[in-house]
């Protein structure tokens, strides 16, 4: 016969019940997943026909953040920076940095005022160098006047409340006239309150190189990560030519978890998924691919 629960047993097990509830609740905040963003690049060909259809994609794929790769005259997109901010914060996102000029120079002494005028508007953290043209990486002292000059827009952004930074590639990490560009130019000479480093896993790999050393070597200069994973491990090379075998974050061999065990160590703030390209012509299912390793394997 069931015995008739008493009214101090049934407090105590509904006190119990609320502890434990309370205690995973608890584990539950600390275990939350941060807030991830999205490089545009990865979806440029969609952003040139279908702006805000493809920003749907984006938030409706869990995004929260977003790095632009689409400024020229002023605009982002096509768009005023206003519109295009509204754009992102009606979807929840919100729009993080921006990457400039990338198919040009550059940014330079001429046009930094105008651009950190125009990314002020925008309301952007962070405004980003992503590129070096070919000819300007000959030589060291090619690479000391571009840090000289960087450390002079970092200084202009900073005015206009934005911090500068710049993009890496795989190409820093070649050979110049006897020296490693990245370990013995840009890194001693760039200003640290003026130029942040946006860390690159699959192209500082590419070039042979550990993202967790050079995190090690050089604390707290990284404060956003590229997070983009690749099929295959290769010799070290030196150029972006060519280069297909991107995957989405957790499909390919990149050891994330042991990059992020160190991101405190970077000063790392932020996490931006990037893939260059879709091996199976699906950038969309790409995005959503690494959104789900991201929060359901590599971040837990």
């Amino acid at each position: 016969m069931k015995k008739t629960q008493s009214r101090r047993e049934f407090l105590r097990l509904s006190a119990a019940g609320t502890l434990g509830a309370f205690a995973l609740s608890q584990y539950g905040c600390m275990k939350k997943v941060p807030d991830i963003g999205l490089q545009l690049y990865t979806i440029r060909d969609a952003m040139a026909t279908d702006v805000p259809g493809s920003l749907k994609k984006v938030a409706d794929a869990g995004y929260k953040y977003l790095e632009l790769a689409g400024y020229a005259d002023g605009k982002f997109y096509g768009y005023e920076p206003a519109d295009f901010k509204k754009l992102a914060n009606d979807l929840g996102m919100e729009i993080l940095s921006s990457h400039t000029q990338v198919e040009a120079q550059g940014i330079t002494l001429d046009n930094a005022q105008k651009m950190a005028e125009d990314h002020a508007k925008l309301g952007v953290k962070y405004c980003l160098q992503p590129w070096v043209v070919e000819e300007a990486r000959t030589t060291v002292a090619s690479w000391e006047k571009m840090v000289a000059d960087w450390n002079k827009v970092g200084e202009i952004m900073k005015q206009h409340g934005i911090q500068f930074g710049y993009h890496n590639h795989n190409f820093e990490f070649a050979n110049v006239e006897g020296k490693i560009p990245f370990f013995d130019i840009m890194m001693p000479q760039l200003d640290k309150n003026l130029v942040i480093n946006e860390l690159d896993l699959f192209w500082t790999t590419k070039a042979g190189q550990d993202p967790v050393e050079i995190i090690k070597k050089y604390p707290g200069r990284f404060q956003l990560f590229h997070m983009k994973d690749m099929y295959t491990r290769e010799a070290p090379f030196y150029s972006t030519v060519g280069v297909k075998d991107f995957a989405p974050v957790g499909e390919g061999v990149i050891d994330f978890k042991a990059i992020l065990a160190v991101k405190d160590i970077a000063g790392m703030k932020y996490m931006v998924v990037e893939q260059d390209l879709s091996r199976d012509g699906d950038p969309f299912g790409d995005i959503r691919k690494s959104y789900v390793n991201l929060t359901t394997k590599i971040l837990v």
